[in-house]
């Protein structure tokens, strides 16, 4: 999965997400570490339309690396650290 370009575009969002509040603006009201990060938010910082964003943040979630969290009309993404610490047992131990 991350040797594709979309493969190595996840695992960038991923990192963004170990750290929100330094690669995204924080938004009124809301801290990115602590209600997580909008599509839109990662388009922007990605450069790309919001649905390409959308599709790789909900390829994330679909996998369990991350938990969304809906405000309203919005959609929040932030890591699920277990299932990622999960899943990197998993390869450690060549499945």
């Amino acid at each position: 999965m991350m040797g594709t370009p979309s493969g190595r575009t996840r695992q960038t969002i991923l990192e963004w997400l170990k750290d929100p509040a330094v690669h995204f603006p924080a938004a009124r009201h809301r801290d990115p570490a602590e209600t997580g990060v909008t599509a839109r938010a990662v388009a922007a910082k990605l450069g790309v339309p919001r649905r390409t964003a959308r599709a790789h943040l909900e390829f994330l979630s679909r996998l369990g690396l991350l938990r969304t969290r809906r405000v309203r009309c919005r959609t929040f993404y932030r890591r699920d650290e277990i299932r990622i610490a999960e899943v990197a047992r998993m390869f450690e131990k060549g499945w």
